[in-house]
């Protein structure tokens, strides 16, 4: 079955985390589109210093949710910290939770779903750098590789993105979970 998913990042975007979910995801058969808040290109951070440029497909403001079957937030220090501020990137990312669809975020990425509200009572992971800030939203913290609460799954460092992308298309096979909630 076809199935569309989003990668929504902006410059400073942790390489990795960007470009193994979305190879992962084509060799599925899937498309993917990289969303922005950019037009043109968006540059990563490759571990310690800027990596390659990546071409955008749609402007945030071009899409909505019901676009696309899944959404998931790379990490990196910038990109989160760029996005979470922009109204229309929590606008987006809160429309996949009333929708019950698939999120996934790894690293930093989940910085995101803090400003966007859809943490407090949910189960999930990420560097433990934002651990203090997720728990102080509500969330439950684990320091496990992948973490699935209702079709939420996070990870916590490019070490863990086998297991993430592997999670990532379980949850896009199963589609929309009713637990899924903004």
């Amino acid at each position: 079955m076809t199935k569309k998913i989003a990668i929504l990042a902006t410059h400073g975007f942790e390489e990795s985390e960007l470009k193994s979910p979305k190879d992962h995801l084509e060799k599925q058969g899937w498309t993917v589109h990289i969303v922005s808040t950019e037009t043109d290109t968006i540059k990563a951070w490759a571990k310690t210093d800027w990596g390659k440029e990546y071409e955008v497909d749609k402007h945030v403001n071009q899409v909505s949710a019901s676009d696309y079957d899944a959404l998931v937030l790379p990490g990196g220090v910038l990109n989160p910290d760029k996005l979470r501020t922009d109204m229309e990137v929590i606008a987006f990312v809160q429309e996949f939770f009333k929708q019950q669809k698939p999120v996934a975020a790894i690293c930093h990425g989940p910085q995101v779903l803090i400003n966007a509200e859809v943490v407090n009572g949910r189960t999930l992971t990420s560097v433990a750098a934002i651990r203090i800030d997720l728990e102080n939203a509500g969330a439950r913290w684990l320091d496990e590789e992948v973490v699935v609460d209702a079709g939420l799954v996070t990870s916590r460092t490019p070490q863990d993105l086998p297991a993430f992308n592997a999670k990532l298309v379980e949850e896009i096979r199963e589609g929309k979970h009713v637990k899924q909630h903004a």
